[in-house]
């Protein structure tokens, strides 16, 4: 069964106007759909087609470099379908509950966990993601490089933020920090991140 691009979870100008519609457009409808089909046309005839895409992430990764181009797209699929959800209209701030109640007992209080994560994003070098993770029982922020991700090293997903220019240079050029910023303070969707917590 083919893979497909899985709708976004609101409006095109939903996010507007610290993501405008025309970067959805770009991002989602052409950059994330260009990975499914690359991904479709790399595992066609193979054992991994019938596959789920996060068993085709890890058999991936597990045999690298020789499957790098499956692991690239699939990886990439994954992230951008888990970065979409991350966000909501009027979303962003301190969250509540189970979530903040974890982010204070390991960063000692949310600022401190928002700047760790500002900090991250920022200082990938080039292209990749700032992660906030499930490690073991711990909260961590990480970040990865290109398609890299936390399944790949035994972490559970809970936040990201794609810094890869095309993410955010139609809004914001090469303000990477103020892209950052209003992830955090206008669109994060926390209760994605308390149901990934489980």
């Amino acid at each position: 069964m083919a893979f497909e691009l899985p709708p976004l979870p609101y409006d095109k100008d939903a996010l507007a106007p610290h993501i405008s519609a025309q970067t959805l457009e770009f991002h989602h409808g052409k950059h994330h759909n260009a990975y499914v089909t690359n991904l479709n046309n790399l595992v066609k005839d193979t054992d991994l087609a019938s596959k789920s895409l996060e068993e085709v992430v890890l058999a991936a990764a597990k045999d690298l470099p020789a499957k790098q181009g499956i692991f690239n797209n699939s990886a990439q699929v994954w992230n951008h379908t888990f970065f979409w959800n991350c966000m909501k209209k009027g979303g962003g701030g301190k969250p509540s509950g189970k979530v903040l109640a974890k982010i204070e007992a390991a960063f000692g209080s949310y600022e401190k966990f928002a700047e760790e994560f500002k900090n991250a994003a920022i200082t990938q070098f080039g292209s990749g993601w700032a992660w906030l993770v499930l490690d073991g029982d711990t909260l961590k922020v990480t970040k990865t490089g290109n398609a890299d991700l936390p399944m790949a090293h035994g972490q559970k997903a809970l936040l990201t933020c794609d810094v890869w220019e095309h993410a955010y240079y139609l809004d914001y050029q090469n303000r990477r920090p103020d892209f950052v910023q209003a992830f955090l303070d206008n669109l994060v969707n926390w209760e994605f991140v308390e149901k990934n917590l489980g």
